[in-house]
């Protein structure tokens, strides 16, 4: 599949791949920016899969053509990764309306990878109206995910700890929904309550530049009760923001927020690459741990050395 085989040249660390996903990027930019955004993230165990498989069921039912990348954790020692995500949505990775895209989330931090935003771009280009992803799953700190989507899911499990210590809390605070998951049988009264909870504390924070007030709503893959509800929440924040123009406005800032982020990438690769700048920092390294320096005033005369370096390099 040729999606297929362009993210794997976008996720390539060779030098070749590098410079050919620069140029496809900016064949297909125009053709980007056409679809809904949706992060979704929660703890191991909440059932993201289930809920992912259920959500892309339903949208699918109406024609709609479903991209879903998915973050697995990765090794810090090995730097493997199991990704097991299209056995986990088996039924989903079936479907020909669907499309399922695991990816390791290496050394990157904030949930998702650090070529998830360009994997986007092309889900968009190859006529992707929904795109779904999901996150690593691993606590408070993935927030990065937010700078990618348009709408962000925060799923929940009732009973799983403090609700109301909880919201006050990184995640909780940016997102858009909090859906409680596997709210059936014996768990349904529990799950009505911590939706209660959340609702009650959701009220007392600010609103968001949005205007969108954010919803509490139960669901169950299983039984498949609130994923209608869940998705019709989400063509009501899209029609809200993009009638008030935060839709347009948000996506722009994103796109600077990713371009800022990416040049810090290449500053750093380039440091990197240096021989005279990593000679000089082995040096500092060293005055650092015989306490001769600080690290402050250390990382001060790095800098200007690799300013000398560019300099050089110019005359």
């Amino acid at each position: 599949m040729a999606l297929s085989q362009a993210i794997t040249i976008i996720e390539s660390n060779l030098e070749q791949d590098k410079k050919l996903s620069t140029e496809l990027l900016d064949k297909i930019i125009h053709a980007t920016g056409k679809s809904i955004r949706v992060g979704i993230t929660g703890v191991p165990g909440v059932g993201k899969s289930s809920f992912i498989e259920a959500l892309g069921r339903h949208v699918t039912a109406f024609g709609k053509r479903l991209a879903v990348l998915t973050v697995d954790p990765s090794s810090q020692v090995t730097k493997g990764s199991i990704l097991g995500d299209k056995t986990r949505m088996e039924e989903l990775s079936k479907n020909p309306l669907a499309y399922i895209r695991p990816s390791a989330s290496g050394n990157a931090l904030g949930g998702v990878t650090q070529t998830t935003h360009d994997v986007v771009l092309l889900c968009e280009a190859a006529g992707y109206e929904i795109i779904i992803i999901e996150t690593v799953g691993v606590g408070q700190s993935e927030i990065n995910v937010k700078s990618l989507v348009d709408f962000f899911l925060l799923l929940m499990l009732a009973g799983a700890g403090d609700e109301l210590q909880g919201i006050k809390k990184g995640i909780t605070e940016i997102a858009d929904a909090i859906v409680i998951t596997k709210a059936d049988g014996g768990n349904i009264s529990s799950a009505d309550a911590a939706k209660a909870t959340y609702q009650q504390a959701l009220h007392l924070q600010r609103v968001p530049k949005s205007g969108w007030l954010p919803r509490v709503i139960t669901t169950s893959a299983y039984a498949g009760t609130g994923i209608d509800e869940v998705w019709r929440m989400i063509l009501a924040y899209k029609e809200l923001t993009t009638a008030n123009g935060f839709f347009a406005d948000h996506r722009r800032l994103q796109e600077l927020e990713w371009f800022e982020d990416y040049f810090k990438q290449l500053l750093a690769l380039d440091l990197q690459q240096s021989p005279i700048v990593q000679s000089e920092k082995k040096k500092l390294e060293a005055l650092i741990t015989e306490q001769k320096l600080s690290p402050k005033h250390a990382a001060a005369n790095l800098l200007k050395i690799y300013h000398r370096e560019i300099k050089s390099s110019e005359d």
